[in-house]
């Protein structure tokens, strides 16, 4: 068995099932606010450190939720949050709060109708409702999302690196220099 090509058919089928128009939506959402702040939960956690780092790479003031350093969110912020199931227990109060602090909340998410897609002014359905209904061998607990999610994201970034006329060296400078 070919476990790479089964992976990247997996991954290519969810993400042609995502609606393209939901990248513009986030961009303007990222484009608009004062700062961004970025979570998640296990593995979709580690997914929301990949896009906050490319972020702070393309210029954007990015706080990860939870740390310590991370400051009081305000109005014009954005909290961008990674949930497949939308109903994260521990992610819930963090949505309740950025709204009532008069941020904007941006979910990713396999579904459209979620607790947090209650709350969210963007919900970004990463496949649609039918990428997981069956069980890819090989690819379990819940790895389809992540890995989609986490391409579908670079290839946020990718659009803004365009837009904006991001060079590498422009990227690399903002880079962490303190490793």
């Amino acid at each position: 068995m070919d476990t790479q090509k089964l992976i990247l058919d997996r991954l290519t089928t969810v993400l042609s099932e995502t609606d393209k128009s939901n990248a513009a939506k986030l961009k303007a959402l990222v484009d608009g606010a004062g700062r961004i702040f970025v979570g998640g939960a296990g593995r979709s956690g580690l997914v929301s450190r990949f896009f906050a780092m490319r972020l702070v790479h393309s210029g954007y003031q990015v706080n990860m939720v939870g740390e310590v350093v991370t400051p009081a969110m305000k109005d014009g912020d954005l909290l961008v949050v990674i949930s497949g199931s939308g109903g994260t227990k521990t992610l819930l109060p963090i949505l309740e709060t950025a709204k009532s602090k008069g941020g904007k909340i941006a979910v990713i998410s396999q579904k459209t109708s979620s607790a947090m897609a209650e709350i969210a002014d963007l919900v970004v359905q990463v496949g649609n409702d039918d990428s997981y209904s069956n069980y890819t061998e090989g690819m379990p607990m819940g790895t389809v999302f992540e890995l989609s999610t986490l391409v579908y994201l670079e290839a946020v970034i990718a659009e803004i690196i365009f837009d904006k006329g991001l060079t590498e060296d422009g990227m690399r400078a903002i880079h962490a220099n303190l490793e």
